[in-house]
């Protein structure tokens, strides 16, 4: 179901934006709230690393009582870092930004109440903490760009064009949800307005398909970028890298962003790979990699900008590592329990709206009356969602098996023009000698 984007604050005014040769949005340089730019690192191995920080602990596991028990090593007492002032913000897309998040976050927080009341059907996949990610990235891209999200990537299929009541009906099952009561949770998308791959459950087989999207508009001479995501658990899986090393060798403009949130389900990352940053594979793929604070809004937005651009002009695919801890559990049936509570402290601490709202009040962009105004409009709206998915009917019996099956008879059209390549073996001679043997 296509639906218009929320309402926000207004647009940047027109000066403020440039059109780049493929006539999508280029945002101007910006210093932010403060003027400069803070130094940036490398990792041991290269990798431009945005961060203010660096983590400073890390999680041992230790065998005792039958069970593996967690321990922190180091120091989590550390205080919170300012955000790094964007190079492409201003401030009325910060404010924008910035509420998109606070709808992300409310929204998730309806359905868990929602959950709680029988009212959700199946389970609740939720992002507290990943907000500024899910966010900040779907913002970087342009209308022609495609979004591939996975089940916590809610807040950037908002970004994307979808109400809050499309989410709250998908979860209800809902005859008005975007796949009509067919499918639960966040198993949709909208690949004729909107370009939303729907997320797929096999971890990784996402970037396989959002590497053919870029391929096809590629072959109808436009260059999109395509932003997808994945876990640092599915990080590892075979499809991720068939699928992105594919995007990587034929210079296609995916965007992959890798979600390092610190916990595979409940495994440690310490106990999942061996390397300290999962932005070192870019080396391997080819493409340019870069860290990021995924609680900071800026850093990551900034990233996936010049990933977005980078793809606009042909130039290929690229990696963003966004580190934070996804602060609820896997699902609302796993209780978390295996994450020790000082580490929930400290990324506490880091909530990207807070840190966000911190920023806005010393830019001088927000006061607090003004923050806490929004925040009480996010809830009326919100509400107001809820009220439209709780009374949109049930799917009817009788369309049980209607838009089930693919129809071989629909004609698929070209999104963006005529294919560049056609008959491309037409007088491609095949010898006997070259043909495959097990053929003779």
């Amino acid at each position: 179901m296509a639906t218009k984007k929320i309402e926000a604050p207004p647009p940047a005014s027109p000066e403020s934006k440039s059109q780049s040769a493929n006539g999508s949005k280029v945002m101007p340089a910006h210093t932010g709230a403060k003027s400069g730019q803070p130094p940036v690192s490398k990792n041991p191995h290269g990798i431009p690393d945005w961060r203010l920080e660096q983590l400073p602990f890390h999680i041992e596991s230790e065998w005792g009582d039958g069970e593996y028990r967690y321990k922190i090593v180091g120091d989590t007492s550390a205080p919170v870092p300012p955000l790094r002032p964007s190079k492409y913000l201003g401030k009325e897309q910060t404010i924008e930004l910035f509420r998109y998040m606070i709808v992300n976050r409310r929204m998730e927080a309806v359905l868990e109440s929602m959950y709680k009341q029988s009212l959700v059907i199946g389970e609740l996949y939720q992002s507290l903490g990943q907000e500024a990610c899910s966010v900040a990235t779907a913002y970087a891209l342009d209308k022609d760009d495609w979004l591939g999200p996975m089940i916590r990537n809610q807040g950037s299929m908002i970004v994307k064009g979808y109400q809050p009541r499309a989410t709250m009906m998908q979860y209800m099952g809902k005859g008005d949800s975007p796949t009509k009561g067919r499918d639960s949770g966040s198993h949709y998308g909208d690949p004729k307005t909107l370009n939303v791959v729907a997320p797929i459950s096999h971890l990784g087989d996402s970037i396989g398909v959002l590497a053919g999207v870029a391929l096809g508009a590629r072959l109808q001479g436009k260059h999109v970028a395509c932003l997808g995501y994945i876990g640092d658990g599915g990080q590892s899986t075979g499809p991720t890298y068939e699928g992105f090393n594919f995007a990587a060798v034929q210079h296609l403009g995916v965007v992959l962003v890798v979600e390092h949130n610190s916990w595979a389900y409940s495994t440690p990352v310490e106990l999942q790979f061996a390397c300290k940053d999962l932005a070192d594979r870019a080396i391997g793929y080819g493409v340019p990699g870069v860290i990021v604070d995924g609680t900071d809004a800026n850093q990551v937005y900034d990233a996936a900008h010049e990933a977005v651009q980078r793809a606009h002009r042909g130039e290929g695919a690229s990696i963003i590592e966004a580190k934070f801890m996804r602060m609820k559990s896997h699902a609302m049936h796993d209780s978390a329990h295996y994450v020790p509570a000082k580490v929930k402290e400290y990324w506490k601490r880091r909530d990207p709206i807070a840190r966000m709202e911190q920023y806005l009040k010393e830019a001088g962009w927000m006061t607090e009356a003004r923050i806490a105004e929004m925040h009480a409009e996010v809830e009326r709206f919100i509400n107001e969602e809820r009220a439209v998915a709780e009374a949109a009917p049930m799917p009817g019996p009788e369309d049980a098996g209607t838009d089930v099956y693919f129809d071989n008879a629909v004609d698929i059209p070209v999104k963006y023009g005529e294919v560049r390549v056609k008959n491309a073996n037409k007088n491609r001679k095949l010898s006997e000698s070259s043909a495959p043997g097990h053929y003779k």
